[in-house]
């Protein structure tokens, strides 16, 4: 990649979106291209059309998408598997009729099936049941990357698929509604700090294992293939480390400052029992993860009370 090149950060505005665009002006990358949804609306497949073809830029991060919690994924189906669906097949097909030859498509680690053998290699894709409660979700975001493989095969593009685990850090969304688990115990550590609580209580029982990523590091591994020149396949992006829910509430009481006891809610559903990625291709590419869980927590409560604190 030139310095120069025009790069189209869709999403620009979400965790994952900002973290590029400020690790690409780190990098001196500062032909940028964005647009706000009110700018324009991924979901519009002729605005889209109109708005890449005018553009044509030399690359994509296609980090656009509709995310959220286990709460979120399993009350809004319809809604994460329209919107999802739309958003990828819009900007892929009208990247492939603008010319752009090179594209990074982001999907999730939720793409693999629910009981797959541990550490989760790029090879276990469809090979059994999703978990049913982000099923609707997955089935978008292995559309997305199926578009990118089959557009290649059939057309020569260049389209890279990363499936990343689960991420956090500045920009993240801690309404508790919609949120994912680590910004909600980030904000439900902070709210029972400041109200003087004895305990915390968290969904599930604890037992499930979870990999968890800081989004700078997410953005450092797609910004990497960019340069590299991969020219397609799958790339898991993680850590290669995991914790239980249970470690996890205790990093962050840790970081916090709340002193309490931890509660589990056993009523709420656990999810998938455990997901961590196999992260060979990447190390073996020359990519690994540098940021700590605990010193990425901290940074994310600095975050929180920075900007999302209410």
């Amino acid at each position: 990649m030139q310095k120069k090149d025009k790069i189209y950060i869709a999403g620009h505005k979400g965790m994952v979106g900002s973290a590029l665009v400020r690790l690409l002006q780190n990098k001196d990358y500062h032909n940028l291209l964005v647009r706000t949804r009110e700018e324009l609306d991924l979901t519009n497949q002729s605005d889209v059309n109109n708005f890449l073809v005018e553009e044509k830029p030399d690359y994509i991060f296609l980090a656009a998408a509709k995310v959220g919690g286990i709460q979120a994924n399993n009350t809004l189906r319809a809604d994460f598997i329209y919107e999802n669906l739309v958003i990828e097949t819009n900007i892929v097909h009208a990247a492939w009729k603008a010319g752009v030859a090179r594209l990074l498509f982001l999907g999730s680690s939720c793409i693999y099936p629910r009981d797959c053998p541990q550490p989760i290699k790029e090879e276990y894709l469809l090979s059994g049941p999703l978990e049913q409660t982000n099923e609707p979700y997955a089935l978008a975001k292995i559309a997305g990357l199926k578009l990118c493989e089959s557009y290649n095969r059939q057309y020569g593009t260049s389209y890279v698929s990363v499936m990343p685990t689960n991420l956090y850090g500045p920009n993240d969304t801690y309404d508790l509604q919609g949120s994912h688990v680590l910004p909600a115990l980030i904000r439900k550590a902070h709210e029972a700090k400041l109200r003087g609580e004895k305990s915390l209580t968290v969904w599930g029982t604890g037992t499930p294992k979870r990999e968890f990523l800081y989004v700078d590091d997410m953005a450092e591994a797609c910004i990497f293939l960019m340069e590299s020149g991969v020219k397609e396949g799958l790339f898991n992006i993680g850590t290669g480390c995991d914790v239980t829910i249970h470690e996890l509430a205790e990093t962050v009481m840790n970081v916090v400052g709340f002193k309490g006891t931890l509660t589990f809610d056993t009523s709420r559903p656990d999810g998938t029992p455990r997901k961590l990625l196999d992260v060979s291709s990447m190390k073996a590419l020359g990519w690994q993860s540098q940021t700590t869980l605990q010193d990425g927590i901290t940074k994310a409560y600095r975050d929180f009370l920075q900007h999302a604190c209410i």
